[in-house]
């Protein structure tokens, strides 16, 4: 803790000119817009795209069975899934743009996207 001492008056206005700017940009960096659609995918291609503005209940066939896609107050989610751990199915409500849930034993998969283009770490 003697560091702290070694500290100069404009080396911590350096650090919280720093901190600010990091809580800033982070806001920012992460904002991906509101909610307008969920893309629905089996075996890799579009299956359907859905107005999340509308609520609908839509079955999609995989080679397992049906899975089953609830949209509801503007969010989306997989109701049932013939697979066995039901991983996409525990992904629970998807509201923001960028969510995915995947259920990859029957192949199918729903995104919501939003009016801008989201990044995460594969996009890079």
């Amino acid at each position: 803790m003697r560091w702290f001492g070694l500290f100069k008056p404009g080396d911590w206005l350096i650090v919280a000119l720093g901190l600010a700017f990091c809580a800033a940009a982070f806001p920012l960096a992460w904002q991906a817009g509101v909610a307008e659609k969920a893309i629905i995918r089996r075996g890799g291609d579009v299956f359907s795209e859905l107005e999340l503005s509308r609520n609908r209940r839509i079955e999609v066939p995989g080679p397992l069975g049906i899975t089953t896609v609830v949209v509801d107050q503007r969010r989306v989610r997989v109701a049932s899934d013939p697979g066995l751990r039901q991983y996409c199915v525990r992904q629970g409500w998807l509201s923001r743009p960028g969510e995915i849930a995947i259920c990859a034993p029957n192949q199918v998969s729903v995104e919501v996207r939003g009016s801008k283009q989201t990044y995460d770490s594969l996009a890079y």
